[in-house]
């Protein structure tokens, strides 16, 4: 349900029936050091995945592209199991042998790569 609303009120903000900036701006990180912050773009990513432009949503932010991907299969999932009743049973073998420390770490390479991307183009406006 949480992943629905999350997808509905990108897509309010994506026809421009909500601003969601007003919610998110300004970014302390930006005005205090003149830089991206890690998270930078990730709404305006989520935004744009939302709006069905998936392949603009990778390049705006790719750790909010891969994030709103994440939440798509994991509703899907959720869907299937609440609906219909189907119990998955290769979920439950991959989250018992993937330890959750390799989850962060992913968690965080994907970040840092988004952010190495961001930086790197707002430097190269400047």
């Amino acid at each position: 349900m949480c992943i629905a609303a999350f997808f509905a009120l990108m897509v309010l903000a994506a026809n421009e029936k909500i601003h969601i900036e007003r919610l998110v701006n300004p970014c302390g990180f930006k005005q205090r050091f003149a830089l991206p912050c890690p998270t930078c773009g990730i709404t305006t990513s989520a935004v744009t995945f939302a709006s069905g432009r998936i392949g603009k949503a990778f390049y705006i932010q790719p750790a909010g592209a891969l994030l709103c991907v994440f939440l798509l299969i994991t509703g899907i999932f959720a869907f299937l199991t609440a609906v219909f009743g189907i119990y998955f049973q290769f979920l439950q073998r991959f989250f018992a042998e993937v330890k959750i420390r390799y989850v962060i770490l992913i968690l965080l390479i994907i970040i840092t790569a988004g952010w190495t991307v961001t930086l790197a183009r707002e430097l190269a406006k400047n």
